[in-house]
């Protein structure tokens, strides 16, 4: 795996690359790094060229002027012009989805496919607007660490926590590398985003949504509004996956990913 750092608004962005063929870029979410992917990087490099971020203010990178989703969009193209990639697949979780549709609303040109993992087109509602406040008063009071640590757990569906508690610890430690400013901005940017289900609508390429069926972050009913709205979607239920089904159910996650981007 090759490690790459490329210097945007003034901020260092690291990024890394493994295995060779059609580019496929893989988005975090909030409160991981590009290591969250780990599993799916394994299982794909021998048939892809995969290209895999930190975002601003996670892993290795730092945060950047315009922290916004669609500044973090940017970070994304930056990259491809440093590559020189002309079109790829882009995969987002969580977060990282929110930016990849982001992405696809302003370079579709740029795009063969895109998938959203645990992610949604819909804007916050009110009441998760008032939730992301009261996390951001948390963080503020408390800390990065101390938020998270108390968060991650939470992202696991009941089957696969008790017997992955390692993992998640693991996982959970690693929120210590991260600011408060930093977790702030991401929630400031998921409050602020628009809704963007008319990118579904308008994109004439195959979409990916890849659901789980106890995720609480991004509600299963909602999951289910969206995947209908594109031409061509490509949709996946895990049945014994919260939010974090590329770990929960790594094995179903990586055939759908293989499948679809072939």
């Amino acid at each position: 795996m090759q490690s790459k750092v490329i210097t945007y608004q003034s901020s260092k962005i690291f990024y890394h690359i493994i295995g060779k063929g059609r580019p496929v870029i893989l988005i975090h979410g909030f409160g991981e790094d590009g290591e969250i992917w780990n599993k799916q990087v394994d299982f794909l490099k021998d048939h892809f060229q995969l290209i895999i971020p930190d975002l601003p203010g996670s892993g290795q990178s730092e945060l950047i002027k315009d922290m916004s989703i669609e500044g973090m969009a940017e970070v994304i193209k930056a990259i491809l012009t440093e590559e020189k990639i002309e079109q790829c697949d882009l995969i987002g979780h969580s977060m990282g989805g929110y930016i990849t549709l982001a992405f696809a609303e302003k370079y579709p040109h740029m795009l063969s496919s895109f998938g959203l993992v645990h992610s949604s087109a819909f804007a916050d509602s009110e009441e998760k607007k008032a939730a992301r406040l009261k996390s951001i008063e948390f963080i503020s009071k408390n800390g990065a660490y101390d938020f998270l640590r108390t968060a991650i757990p939470g992202l696991f569906g009941k089957h696969w926590s008790p017997d992955h508690q390692r993992e998640i610890e693991g996982l959970v430690e690693k929120g210590r590398n991260f600011t408060s400013e930093a977790l702030v901005q991401y929630y400031q940017a998921m409050i602020n985003r628009p809704d963007r289900t008319h990118v579904l609508k308008t994109f004439a390429k195959p979409i990916l949504f890849i659901i789980g069926e106890q995720d609480n972050a991004v509600p299963f009913a909602q999951s289910l509004q969206q995947c209908y709205l594109p031409d061509q979607s490509h949709i996946h239920i895990l049945r014994h996956s919260a939010h974090m089904g590329m770990w929960e159910e790594t094995t179903a996650v990586n055939n759908f990913l293989l499948a679809f981007l072939q």
